[in-house]
């Protein structure tokens, strides 16, 4: 079975991550919720505080088979300080795996040089930060191991795209018909 890892630093954006989470699960997928400290309370930049499935030092890199980042201004900023965590999305991306990031995270791809002719998008705010990317206004793009989506009004899009990798696009597209979702 595949396993997701996705990440959460204080001023996570709440939707962005738990709409992802949620979708995943609801198709039966293992997605931990990882805590970038030691606490495995996160809140999130609405002060939203959600409980963590495991910190960061009890997260199972070599049983991942994904990293997704959630946005936020200050949440991204977190999470591209934690230098373990970039470690991993480095060696993540390099062994073909699935990367992906949401709203002001792919800003964090671009500062990598992952984005180097991929097609990206993120929150409009954090354009400039896709560096190299051809930049389009799609709620989610797919190239690759790499996936980026807009923002907090892309989550399901995100959250099922993601799912539709894992899953099967057939049961993506059951599971959002079941939620009624367009």
């Amino acid at each position: 079975m595949s396993r997701i890892g996705i990440f959460f630093a204080k001023g996570y954006e709440e939707i962005e991550a738990l709409a992802v989470v949620d979708i995943c699960r609801r198709l039966g997928l293992a997605i931990d919720m990882v805590s970038v400290t030691e606490d495995l309370y996160v809140e999130g930049s609405h002060g939203i505080v959600v409980k963590m499935d495991r910190t960061y030092s009890q997260a199972d890199f070599a049983g991942y088979d994904m990293l997704i980042l959630p946005g936020g201004g200050e949440g991204t900023r977190n999470l591209e300080a934690h230098g373990p965590l970039m470690a991993q999305i480095d060696a993540f991306y390099e062994a073909g795996k699935y990367i992906g990031a949401i709203c002001a995270a792919p800003s964090i791809f671009g500062h990598k040089g992952i984005l180097k002719g991929r097609r990206a998008c993120s929150y409009p705010d954090f354009e400039s930060h896709l560096e190299g990317a051809v930049v389009t206004a799609g709620p989610v793009e797919i190239d690759g191991n790499v996936i980026t989506s807009r923002g907090m009004g892309t989550a399901i899009d995100f959250g099922l795209a993601v799912a539709g990798l894992f899953c099967g696009q057939e049961k993506a597209q059951a599971l959002a018909k079941g939620i009624v979702y367009r």
